[in-house]
């Protein structure tokens, strides 16, 4: 069956939802030492979260990356996730999607969130067909995430370590097996209407 472009794979719970982040270890060790953000943590910042490992594994360049040398997996309330969803913006202008620009840009300044699709990564992080999503929190969205919706912080930088060891062996079923079991999320009908823009075009800006 072929992969819709536009779906939300996750590892979830019925309660939880797992995303993950990179930082540096003065970031990344106490927030999963604690379970939750440090105070130095910026909550007014925007922060950009990934269902998906592979795609976070390509951003960070498996955890090699200056300044995402720890890979956080963040588990949150799927409340807290379907939240930020519904009060999203698409981070770029869609010709045929938005009325016009003017109007975009006056949601992306009003949303507490904003989605980007990328596309999704295999384990030599090629680019796939289909896309994946990240979704980026400011504001309201980006405290609530920290210090609401947040159920746990694990450090899973030596998983990245060990999935990539294994894809540069040259055994890909075993790194398959040690990915986390991202699932379809059962989205409700309708949460992600307003995010799916079947012909728009990848954000020029590359978030963190």
């Amino acid at each position: 069956m072929e992969e819709p472009k536009y779906r939300i794979r996750a590892l979830h719970t019925p309660d939880t939802v797992t995303v993950y982040q990179a930082y540096r270890p003065e970031i990344g060790l106490p927030a999963a030492r604690d379970g939750r953000f440090p105070a130095t943590w910026k909550r007014d910042r925007m922060t950009w979260i990934k269902p998906s490992f592979l795609w976070m594994m390509y951003r960070c360049g498996w955890a090699a990356k200056e300044g995402q040398e720890t890979v956080l997996a963040v588990e949150i309330t799927r409340e807290g996730f379907e939240w930020a969803l519904r009060n999203a913006c698409l981070s770029h202008y869609a010709r045929g999607f938005h009325p016009d620009q003017a109007s975009w840009k006056r949601q992306l300044k009003q949303a507490p969130a904003r989605v980007q699709w990328d596309p999704e990564r295999d384990l030599h992080l090629r680019p796939l067909p289909y896309r994946s999503l990240q979704l980026g929190l400011s504001g309201e969205a980006s405290r609530r995430y920290a210090d609401e919706w947040t159920v746990s912080v694990t450090d899973v930088t030596p998983l990245a370590h060990d999935v990539h060891a294994l894809v540069r062996a040259d055994d890909p079923a075993s790194a398959a097996r040690l990915l986390p079991r991202e699932e379809p999320y059962p989205a409700p009908a309708g949460l992600l209407d307003h995010l799916r823009a079947e012909n728009a075009a990848i954000g020029p800006v590359l978030p963190v």
